[in-house]
């Protein structure tokens, strides 16, 4: 499981690990835009925050249930306390839960203006440093392993990964 901030490259790290593994790969919030029918961006936009939170909840409980391969979840789904709950029992049977870490320098131009995080729609470094300072200890605390991204392409960091699966 790939977890970490907007910008540290879970979806694209994602692909790349499931196809480098030859196991599958899913991305809850992909799971999250199909279930409503619409993007994030429009859910958060027409249904709210509290609304995607719900949805994202009931995203991440399926993949950890029927997934087995490579998953990335968005940004913020550890921000839930059954969702930390389901991360860590998976951690303790034997998964590994991986912090994408990245620096704000590197995350920022990854980022930018992207309409399509809606969390980072005004002033984004400034909203993706309060995310990060509220969500690290979290991030921290549930990883079984931390890759630092900020001077690695996802091919780099999707190889790094599949070598610690190799040496567990």
């Amino acid at each position: 499981m790939l977890i970490g901030p907007p910008g540290s490259g879970k979806s694209s790290v994602g692909k790349r690990l499931g196809r480098n593994l030859g196991i599958p790969w899913r991305d809850t919030d992909l799971d999250v835009a199909e279930q409503a029918g619409k993007s994030i961006s429009d859910i958060f936009l027409d249904d709210g925050e509290a609304a995607f939170r719900a949805l994202e909840k009931q995203a991440v409980a399926a993949a950890l249930a029927e997934h087995d391969g490579v998953l990335s979840l968005g940004g913020g789904a550890i921000l839930d306390a059954d969702t930390q709950e389901l991360l860590a029992q998976h951690a303790a049977n034997g998964a590994q839960v991986v912090f994408l870490d990245v620096s704000l320098a590197k995350a920022a131009p990854r980022v930018g203006l992207n309409r399509a995080r809606p969390l980072l729609n005004s002033n984004p470094r400034q909203q993706w440093k309060a995310l990060m300072e509220a969500r690290r200890p979290i991030y921290e605390r549930l990883a079984t392993t931390t890759v630092v991204t900020d001077d690695l392409n996802p091919d780099h960091v999707a190889r790094a990964i599949a070598e610690l699966e190799d040496h567990r």
